[in-house]
């Protein structure tokens, strides 16, 4: 039987974007994001994936065992919430350090979500994509998702990317906290 996801970004969403991030101690939450990642997985039973591009791989700036260390603190950090991401899928190439074909996976490309649907047996038209760029919401919208752009200090700017493209997000949430009302009441109908 199919599932139903949240496709997250990481930095800037989850976990607060301090560029590159190499060290597991430099990991911190974003506001909202334990409670609310508990009550999408554990109580509304979505598969939690985190689609995210490392271009700082590509760069010479980190290792995939940088990404991978990063990636389980952040469960570990979910543990206190007695939640967990189901799955990280990253891109680690940029098109400027790397070939066109290997920078396929980057977003908006929509691969990573599709990879993680065939792998996970995701309903995509039961899921969501929650991020803070306009390459997140345009891989949701390239995917056929319902998207959740969070606004950050840059979103004056990201929002622009999308409208001069003739794109916009289904939602626009304040913060996570937002972001998870939205999900959970289109989700059951409330919309």
């Amino acid at each position: 039987m199919s599932s139903h996801a949240v496709f997250l970004d990481r930095d800037g969403t989850i976990n607060f974007d301090t560029g590159y991030i190499s060290n597991p101690r430099q990991v911190v939450l974003m506001p909202y994001v334990g409670e609310c990642l508990f009550k999408l997985r554990e109580i509304y039973k979505f598969k939690l994936i985190v689609i995210s591009n490392q271009s700082g791989i590509a760069r010479g700036l980190l290792t995939h065992k940088d990404v991978k260390r990063v990636n389980n603190k952040i469960n570990q950090l979910l543990k206190k919430f007695n939640t967990s991401i189901d799955a990280f899928y990253y891109c680690p190439f940029h098109p400027d350090y790397s070939s066109q074909s290997e920078s396929l996976c980057r977003k908006p490309s929509p691969k990573m979500i599709f990879d993680a649907s065939a792998e996970h047996n995701i309903d995509l038209s039961k899921s969501y994509l929650v991020g803070d760029k306009a390459t997140d919401i345009e891989a949701g919208l390239n995917a056929k998702l319902k998207t959740i752009l969070i606004k950050t200090d840059f979103y004056e700017e990201e929002i622009s990317i999308l409208l001069n493209q003739g794109k916009t997000p289904n939602f626009v949430a304040d913060n996570f906290y937002n972001a998870t009302d939205y999900i959970i009441s289109d989700f059951s109908g409330g919309n």
